[in-house]
């Protein structure tokens, strides 16, 4: 039998999920029923990060395990190098065949394209090699216009429409729901007993900030409170970033309460659609055979320090879920360290029982799930963000040799109490979220100052490319160390 010891995977991705909006978190507002229960039987990764924004940039680490830095994905249509590894390939080499429901927003390298003519070139919505395809989502999520359209509704103004309009169709025409019809038919009507690997990538909660049915009735705007305003001492970049978002005019309070309203009916809905997927494997009786993962690409702003969605340094775009639920260990554990989504691809590898990928630069789960944790965890999470093609330089320069491009992106390093910011211009910040967890009040001691700037560096120097820095090529020998050393008897 192929897969893993019988065992089938749902790796589930719910973009622009923000890590703190779950019920079992205690969030004032929104509810999770399904995604709280779904923790009580694994294990819920409350601070976990993703390793960059927007989309595509943060789908490249999740896939590869490889921060941006190495991957170097840094937009929506970044080519993904064909030559890295990633979860799909990983499952094949396990024996399964991966499938997909949604899309994954990885664009092809161009070295492996058929020519200037080839499809793959016009869209950065592309598929990860290696996966395949059951229900393409990319948009215009072509499908879902389809079944709407046979139903009678009115699709001539386009996919972006229909999901701007989502609140004025009963909740069982959204798209989440099309999406897990179309995955539980396809658990239903399974023609062989082979252990499976879907791959379920829903587009809610991103925008448009329109929530399904009555889900957009769900909470009143009264009730979620207004955003964290931003700093009065700002760096220049959070002005662009702010003009960007508002362009014209910041929101009204109003305008706002209905944005964070409708982002909250979004995450209810598709709990609502993570419990449909669990109650159908209980029903078939595939619950106790199952490894679920349900995690994110990045989080949202949702109006705080003046942005919405997805962009710059702050906790809002990448703090985000990560819930293992593995039948082969005991559930109900709650991990507070700090993870990463680079640290997903190697926690599946060990789960399929294949070797962690040499280009990870994250490191397994395995200890977590197994209710130890390790004493040379990780003590901070860091991630990148690279903006060279949303503000692209104006005017005529000399390429290579004026490299503004390569100053348009920051790193950040969080620990338990400090965020530190560095920008590729080299303008920096430091915020002592200890005393202040908003962001918004700055680190004035010089030493601490140091000591995250030269954490930092650290950081960067440790995880640069490796793909060879293991091996040693000698008297015609070749190995990895430490398994093979040339010069031993």
């Amino acid at each position: 039998m192929s897969g893993v010891g019988g065992l089938n995977v749902l790796f589930i991705t719910l973009d622009q999920f923000r890590g703190d909006s779950l019920s079992c978190l205690d969030h004032p507002v929104v509810r999770t029923p399904s995604l709280d229960a779904l923790a009580r039987h694994g294990t819920h990764f409350t601070r976990h990060y993703t390793q960059s924004t927007p989309c595509a940039p943060g789908r490249a680490g999740l896939y590869t395990g490889m921060y941006q830095m190495n991957h170097r994905v840094v937009a929506n249509g970044t080519p993904l190098d064909e030559r890295f590894d990633n979860v799909a390939r990983l499952a094949r080499r396990a024996g399964y065949r991966p499938c997909l429901f949604g899309y994954t927003d990885q664009s092809i390298d161009p070295r492996v394209a058929t020519g200037p003519d080839d499809p793959r070139l016009l869209s950065y919505e592309g598929l990860l090699p290696g996966m395949d395809w059951k229900l393409d989502l990319s948009g215009p999520h072509q499908p879902w216009v389809d079944h709407l359209d046979a139903m009678g509704h009115d699709v001539s103004r386009g996919h972006l429409r229909l999901l701007a309009t989502e609140n004025e169709r009963p909740a069982e025409h959204g798209l989440s729901a099309f999406m897990t019809d179309r995955i539980i038919d396809h658990l239903r009507n399974r023609a062989d007993d082979e252990p499976w690997f879907v791959h379920a990538s829903y587009l809610r909660p991103h925008p448009p900030y329109s929530a399904p049915g009555h889900f957009s009735s769900m909470y009143d705007p009264d009730d979620v409170g207004l955003p964290i305003a931003p700093a009065d001492d700002r760096h220049p970049f959070h002005d662009v970033l702010m003009a960007i978002d508002w362009v014209k005019r910041p929101p009204t309070d109003s305008e706002m309460r209905h944005v964070r309203a409708q982002y909250y009916g979004m995450i209810s809905a598709v709990d609502h659609e993570v419990g449909r997927l669990v109650s159908t494997l209980q029903d078939l009786g595939m619950w106790d055979d199952t490894i679920v993962v349900v995690t994110a690409d990045h989080g949202e702003q949702l109006g705080d320090h003046g942005l919405v969605q997805k962009a710059g340094w702050f906790e809002e775009s990448h703090h985000i879920p990560l819930i293992w639920r593995d039948p082969r260990r005991r559930g109900g554990r709650t991990v507070d360290r700090f993870t990463e989504s680079v640290d997903v691809m190697p926690t599946l590898a060990e789960s399929l029982g294949q070797a962690v990928p040499l280009q990870c630069d994250g490191l397994p789960l395995t200890p977590f799930l197994d209710g130890e944790e390790p004493a040379w965890w990780r003590d901070a999470a860091s991630w990148e963000f690279d903006w060279r093609f949303a503000l692209i330089p104006f005017g005529e320069y000399p390429w290579p040799w004026d490299r503004r491009l390569e100053q348009q992106h920051l790193a950040v390093r969080r620990t338990l109490d400090t965020a530190y910011v560095q920008f590729g211009d080299g303008s920096w910040l430091c915020f002592d979220i200890g005393a202040d967890p908003t962001w918004r009040t700055p680190v004035t001691d010089p030493a601490r100052i140091l000591r995250m700037t030269q954490d930092m560096l650290v950081w960067r120097s440790r995880h640069a490319d490796r793909t060879h820095t293991g091996l040693l090529v000698e008297d015609g020998g070749r190995g990895r160390w430490p398994d093979f050393v040339p010069w031993r008897n």
